[in-house]
């Protein structure tokens, strides 16, 4: 069947299993009509908005289920069209029957995230809103969900289409003031210009900070524990997790393939990815989790670098500090058995080696034993992951919104180089044109249908 917006859809909206209630959906102009087919015969629409008890029937007049219908008329309803929601019974059976008997009297089964996309479609929200939508639904922790919220309230849309409207401002002027001299605009000097761009910059680095923390929240952030053998990395993790999760033995080289485990540290996921650890492998196992360990080390948002706090600092972790550091990469190097006072070379002189060698590197003295230094541990990895963002503050984004943001911070960050070298202004108004169509892409002003089935292809059937 040709799929068209102006069919009318159905799907069931809760999960499948047991519960209380099962509720199903339906939107389009037909909505009330076709509902009215699996209903008790003679039944009467409540006004908008109120629920009326009734009987759910298999079009043949044999009762189904004792069932609540409630009516949203358009355009006061969550798709902007009329939408009718059925309450059955909860269970595996009762809303199937329901639905199916909708889709034979004439309605079409939803596609994934179809009822938001019509939302977005029908102007009752944008494409950022739409998108928080999912936000909720994902969310784990609180601070996850609060941020989610803000973003369906419309504070990611306002704060972007703010921007937009300065971008937007100041570009026509630069642009009529170039092509219409004759007309008077004002002229802008480049001290104005260079002050506007600057402002706008500030600007979208606040909002890429809240996005950023919003992403963190949304999607967790990845650790990933490297080092050689028998520095703790098995203990490390152990101890993070408060469980025997990986073997720890005094032998080098127990761990042979990567161990993944999840904690939440305020609000944030953070996915523990426990490695082999890195030498010459002894064998074709231990090589290829060496190989695994890394590519998790590139995978990971923050490598952590466990050296033994005990020992002397040999040359291939001297080799590795510097490579992490030449790379830019987050990481922090951890000296664990920090309790182990009475050695050579105790923790507090390894770390001033590690710092004479790397001082841009975050070192961190931690005793996976008796758990002195963790709390620290995992405020250094959510500090090094959220940047300079305020968990409170956070917009819960996606990759793609994210994206779009750095997109627009990039372009107006040459806009004010442009602007301060006076390259020319005709070049700064493109710069500027530029980061306007990336915030009109984030708010869905500019888009395309191939973006928007990537968009709602992610959402459960009925939402």
């Amino acid at each position: 069947m040709e799929r068209t917006a102006s069919d009318t859809i159905a799907a069931i909206a809760t999960a499948w299993g047991e519960a209380g209630i099962a509720v199903v959906r339906l939107s389009g102009p037909r909505a009330v009509e076709l509902a009215g087919t699996v209903v008790q015969a003679g039944f009467s629409f409540p006004p908008p908005r109120f629920m009326r008890l009734t009987f759910l029937t298999d079009g043949e007049g044999r009762v189904l289920d004792q069932i609540l219908v409630v009516r949203f008329a358009a355009p006061k309803s969550y798709t902007g069209e009329d939408v009718v929601e059925i309450h059955t019974h909860g269970g595996t059976l009762a809303a199937q029957l329901c639905l199916e008997g909708l889709l034979r009297a004439g309605a079409r089964l939803a596609e994934p995230g179809e009822f938001t996309k019509r939302a977005f479609l029908n102007g009752r929200i944008d494409l950022s809103q739409s998108e928080s939508v999912l936000g909720i639904i994902r969310s784990r922790s609180r601070e996850a969900l609060r941020a989610a919220a803000r973003t369906l309230s419309g504070e990611l849309s306002s704060f972007a289409s703010n921007i937009r409207e300065e971008l937007l401002t100041l570009q026509s002027t630069l642009e009529v003031g170039l092509d219409f001299p004759e007309e008077g605009i004002p002229y802008r000097s480049e001290e104005e210009l260079l002050d506007a761009v600057t402002t706008i910059r500030l600007s979208l680095e606040d909002l890429m900070d809240r996005c950023s923390v919003g992403l963190l929240l949304r999607e967790g952030v990845r650790v990933a524990l490297t080092g050689r053998p028998n520095v703790g990395k098995s203990s490390l993790l152990n101890a993070l997790v408060k469980q025997e999760r990986a073997i720890v033995t005094a032998l080098p080289g127990t761990t042979r393939d990567v161990i993944e485990e999840v904690i939440t540290y305020r609000g944030v996921p953070v996915r523990l990815v426990d490695t082999a650890g890195l030498r010459a492998p002894a064998d074709e196992i231990e090589a290829s989790g060496i190989k695994r360990t890394l590519a998790e080390s590139r995978r990971a948002d923050v490598q952590l670098w466990i050296l033994d706090g005990s020992q002397l600092l040999e040359g291939p972790d001297r080799s590795y500090i510097q490579e992490l550091a030449r790379e830019g990469k987050g990481h922090i190097v951890v000296l664990n058995k920090s309790d182990l006072n009475g050695s050579d070379c105790p923790s507090v002189v390894m770390e001033e080696h590690v710092r004479a060698l790397s001082p841009e590197s975050p070192v961190l003295s931690l005793s996976a034993k008796t758990g002195e230094g963790l709390e620290l541990l995992k405020e250094q990895v959510l500090s090094l992951a959220s940047g300079s963002g305020a968990l409170d503050a956070g917009l819960n984004v996606t990759a793609r919104q994210l994206s779009e943001v750095r997109e627009a911070l990039a372009a107006v960050t040459d806009a004010e180089a442009a602007a301060r070298e006076n390259i020319g202004q005709d070049v700064t108004a493109e710069l500027l044109a530029e980061a306007r169509r990336s915030l009109e892409r984030l708010l869905g002003l500019e888009c395309d249908d191939a973006l928007l089935d990537s968009i709602f292809s992610r959402f459960c059937v009925g939402k």
